[in-house]
């Protein structure tokens, strides 16, 4: 039975009814496994990087895909070095002799709560134990641009130890950052004003990078950790140098950037090579269907959707109605447990909650102009920094359903995350 739903008609009422199922088991999957068919691109989101339910759920989905569908890796919205060595980890290389836990604990880069958590390590653990028990490579990689020294270190050393020729592009670009004392908002602060930066040294190691003969080695994944830090660095070095304008510039430098390394590691692996990223909802949906359009702005699912319809492309969106999340109170904090209040009404997830299953999904079909999905609402996003009781005034992304997701799950009442440790701000974090 259906709440009375002010603001609502009753053409998107009978349209929740029939599209929403319940989400009470991994069986309960069935249709959006149906749906990705052979899609070599499934985006798995979050509406907060806090909630227990959505790491969950993109979990399950995504050991369907890879038992079922034969995905070929997991790509998250984390920093490279870190999830690169959780990769090696999986794939029975280094480490064997630790918990999943335990090298989940070595993220040390605020917020850290995203990736060392108890979901994420029990995903971690069930992969590992997939490559081993079928003799796969499965892989788990990070697509973010944050890591600027931890990827100028991994380029130093790797030429350090295979290429010293190539050291003094290294060398030089190193030079250039040590000024600002490991800390990227020195950096992009400078940048803003005085007329220099360091991205000249940048693009010549990356030019570098990529034009030195490849060499043998005995990790079958060293060159691209090489190839990949440098680009990560010169990503970082784009995006610290824009971020200070406050504008689009920075978010669009850093998704691009996102969607370029999906493309590198989906060339990596091959031609038949399948992916699933797991990232904020406000990456994943495409940002033609909300009001970052009329930003300026663009964003993973919208660029993995331009560049590769023809292969198969499945955005999938999360959110929920009320619940408790893990969040900070400012940027660097210790995280928190912090309750997220009902949703305002006329919003979409008002809606939901009214009409669909505690625990839902929603596979839409290939027509959607009917009146819900074509229809624009108010989309709850909550970042790392949250502040229940003002969200009304920037946590709410006007979104038409239809064209920003493929499926959607949605819960009523939702938890936090486990964090495996709680820190301040380490260096570096953005």
């Amino acid at each position: 039975m259906s709440l009375p739903a002010p603001g609502f008609d009753s053409a998107e009422l009978d349209e929740l009814h029939e599209l929403a199922v319940p989400l009470d088991d991994p069986a309960d999957l069935d249709a959006l496994i149906d749906r990705t068919g052979d899609a070599r691109f499934v985006l798995l989101g979050e509406a907060s990087h806090g909630t227990a339910e959505y790491y969950r759920w993109r979990a399950e989905i995504t050991r369907r895909l890879i038992t079922e569908r034969g995905f070929s890796f997991v790509a998250v919205e984390g920093d490279w070095p870190d999830c690169f060595h959780v990769n090696q980890w999986v794939k029975g290389r280094i480490d064997q002799d630790r918990t999943p836990r335990q090298v989940l604990g070595d993220f040390a880069r605020w917020p850290t709560w995203m990736w060392a958590n108890e979901e994420v390590a029990a995903f971690a653990g069930w992969l590992r134990h997939h490559n081993v028990e079928h003799e796969t490579q499965v892989g788990f990689y990070g697509l973010d641009v944050y890591s600027l020294w931890e990827s100028m270190r991994v380029v130093v050393g790797y030429l350090r130890d295979h290429d010293p020729a190539a050291l003094d592009a290294a060398r030089r670009a190193w030079e250039c950052f040590e000024p600002y004392g490991e800390d990227p908002q020195e950096y992009a602060w400078a940048t803003r004003m005085v007329p220099a930066s360091c991205e000249e040294q940048v693009v010549e190691l990356l030019t570098a990078m990529h034009l030195r003969p490849r060499l043998g080695d005995d990790d079958p994944e060293a060159e691209l950790d090489a190839v990949q830090n440098a680009e990560v660095l010169a990503g970082a070095e784009r995006y610290y140098r824009t971020m200070v304008r406050a504008d689009g510039e920075s978010w669009n430098v850093r998704d691009c950037h996102m969607a370029d390394t999906l493309d590198r590691l989906c060339a990596w692996y091959g031609r038949e090579a399948k992916a699933v990223v797991w990232e904020h909802n406000t990456h994943v949906g495409d940002a033609r269907a909300t009001d970052m359009a009329a930003a300026g702005m663009v964003n993973v699912g919208q660029i993995v959707r331009q560049r590769h319809d023809r292969d198969g492309v499945v955005l999938v969106g999360f959110g929920g109605y009320e619940g408790r999340v893990i969040a900070a109170d400012f940027w660097g904090a210790p995280p928190r447990t912090m309750p997220v209040p009902p949703a305002p009404a006329r919003t979409h997830e008002d809606l939901l909650h009214r009409v669909a299953p505690a625990a839902s999904l929603l596979v839409f079909p290939d027509d959607r102009r009917s009146p819900w999905l074509a229809g624009r609402r108010g989309h709850r996003a909550i970042g790392v920094v949250y502040h229940p009781s003002a969200e009304r005034r920037g946590n709410w992304v006007p979104t038409v359903m239809g064209r920003r997701y493929d499926a959607f799950c949605h819960f009523h009442h939702t938890g936090g995350l486990h964090p495996l440790h709680l820190q301040a701000a380490q260096p570096g974090g953005a």
